[in-house]
């Protein structure tokens, strides 16, 4: 009888269930903990980029988080970037690099990036990446002569990098310097005519008085000594004529195990009309920041997985902003503002 009274009692006894742990709090394009991860996605997007220049960080579109488990997260941003003035192999911390004014044709780069954040550990499983040169139209509004970006295998731009940098090795008493690539060139023609060009340049295993006997002969210095440089030359045509040029060399630097530097593409200067341009790059004003990459020691390496990852949270539904028209508020309340689309940082194009 006893028996029977205590198991009476414990079904009578109430069932606690484990309760399911509360989704994360959604996280606004203007948080810190945003801003955190859009810092390691651009500086994964500019380590694995091989021409052209830096970007940086303009706005956070979009951000969504995905709970994997306890301290596991998965990321999915939206970024707006900007070129900077910073070439890709200057070793100029991103922080200290320009951001391209709007009136220098700026460049805006689009990406989609995936991470993971465990334990507070922040890594990017993948980015997808694309980027263009604002429209003409739109630099003519805001200044009627400003010269606007001309195709890099525009033939007075093969010239002028011809001549810059044949003008700076008869100079040099260093290595002969050879043509990486060329990063970006404008014309004027209004009230001179005048051609601006910026290139990658290396140094080779020849002086510059050793090329003047066998140019051919003259190499790129092996990965474990080599040293990258960027140049800059102006070129007057009318109603004078003039050439300046100015390179630095950035010296030796240790490449990320993964990012070989001699990735570059190299043509000898005045192969052909497409020298020292990516195939990607001839017929373009600038190079396109391309990008698909899966990070190989990231713990999703799909690459096809990742792109269907980040599709199918963008095309998520967004919870409509609720309606505060209709809830009385103090004088002088400002509303807060909405968590996405973030700020702009330097300008919008």
């Amino acid at each position: 009888m006893k028996a029977l009274v205590a198991l009476i009692l414990l079904v009578q006894l109430p069932i606690h269930k484990a309760v399911p742990a509360a989704p994360p709090a959604p996280l606004g394009c203007d948080d810190p903990e945003s801003e955190a991860a859009a810092e390691a996605a651009v500086n994964y997007i500019n380590g694995q980029s091989h021409h052209g220049y830096k970007f940086a960080l303009n706005r956070i579109e979009d951000i969504r988080v995905v709970r994997q488990g306890p301290n596991n997260d998965i990321i999915f941003l939206e970024l707006d970037l900007l070129e900077t003035t910073c070439p890709i192999l200057s070793p100029t911390p991103l922080e200290n690099c320009t951001v391209r004014s709007f009136v220098e044709h700026a460049v805006e780069g689009d990406c989609d990036v995936k991470l993971q954040k465990v334990d507070g550990i922040l890594s990017v499983l993948g980015s997808k990446c694309h980027s263009h040169a604002d429209s003409t139209e739109d630099i003519r509004k805001a200044c009627p002569d400003c010269p606007v970006l001309a195709k890099m295998n525009n033939t007075e731009v093969l010239e002028t990098v011809s001549a810059a940098l044949n003008a700076y090795n008869s100079k040099t008493t260093d290595s002969y310097l050879r043509l990486l690539e060329i990063g970006r060139a404008k014309i004027q023609y209004h009230p001179g005519h005048i051609v601006v060009t910026e290139f990658a340049v290396g140094a080779t295993n020849c002086s510059a008085e050793e090329a003047k006997a066998n140019v051919g002969a003259c190499q790129l210095l092996p990965e474990d000594q080599s040293n990258f440089g960027f140049c800059r030359a102006v070129m007057v045509k009318s109603p004078s004529q003039d050439l300046q040029v100015d390179c630095q060399l950035y010296g030796h630097q240790v490449p990320a195990p993964d990012i070989p530097l001699l990735s570059w593409v190299f043509y000898p200067t005045g192969q052909d009309t497409s020298a020292g341009l990516a195939p990607s790059a001839v017929g373009v004003t600038n190079h396109n920041l391309g990008l698909f990459h899966n990070n190989p020691v990231a713990s999703e390496s799909s690459s096809s997985e990742i792109l269907r990852s980040m599709l199918s949270a963008k095309k998520r539904p967004v919870a409509k902003a609720a309606q505060h028209d209709k809830v009385p508020r103090p004088v002088g309340f400002v509303p807060p503002p909405p968590p996405c689309p973030g700020k702009i940082r330097h300008f919008d194009i």
